[in-house]
């Protein structure tokens, strides 16, 4: 049986990554800051898990046994919006920590386990975080992004030894919470593009920024 650790998953996407690979077969480990009546309704191993808190991120790899086929580190925040107080500050700090250096710790942290598995690691991010995209504002947002961004890209080096595919993926703009009613997509459609663009992703295109139909974002 296939196994996944997917992050942030106590609704939206990454709610909807776990009940399609739950549907599907998969042992699925859940990340959640806080369970949710949705994801305990799921068949699914379900993990507490704080990203702010670095010593558990780092930590959490020894709470598992066994090979991961895969990982999809989804969770993140969108909150400041904006920048202009230290408060705003502080809680931009927390942002990249949330958005960016806790997922590349998470992953590190269960490397052993995905080298075993010569798995995938595949990391949520935004068209939002190009930098050559044309539109300004939510400078806070956009830049954890673009962080995370290129911190996978260096990790996609980092375990091309192992036979680890990385990659970093846009799901669009999303129904969800976060993404707004406005949002065209709904998350059983982005889930499954990104569902069937993880299976297609070649070693030689680790370390890409994905649409999720497949085609290349500008970095």
């Amino acid at each position: 049986m296939p196994r996944v650790l997917i992050t942030g998953t106590n609704r939206g996407i990454g709610l909807e990554f776990a009940r399609q690979y739950a549907a599907d077969g998969w042992d699925v480990v859940a990340t959640a800051r806080e369970t949710s009546p949705e994801l305990d309704s799921l068949k699914v191993s379900v993990e507490l898990l704080e990203l702010t808190d670095l010593e558990a991120v780092t930590d959490f790899g020894k709470r598992l046994e066994g090979p991961l086929d895969l990982v999809i580190a989804n969770a993140g925040t969108w909150v400041p919006e904006q920048a202009e107080s230290a408060a705003d500050g502080r809680a931009w700090a927390n942002m990249m920590v949330t958005n960016s250096i806790a997922p590349y710790l998470l992953a590190k942290s269960v490397l052993r386990h995905v080298a075993e598995a010569r798995g995938r690691l595949m990391a949520l991010t935004s068209g939002m975080g190009s930098i050559g995209e044309s539109s300004g504002g939510y400078a806070p947002y956009r830049s954890s992004k673009a962080a995370l961004n290129m911190a996978w890209h260096s990790l996609a080096i980092e375990v091309k030894r192992l036979g680890i595919v990385a990659a970093v993926l846009d799901p669009g703009w999303v129904k969800t919470r976060m993404g707004g009613p406005n949002a065209p997509t709904p998350p059983e459609q982005s889930v499954g593009d990104m569902r069937r663009l993880i299976e297609r992703i070649a070693p030689n295109q680790s370390g890409s920024f994905f649409k999720r139909d497949g085609s290349r974002h500008g970095w």
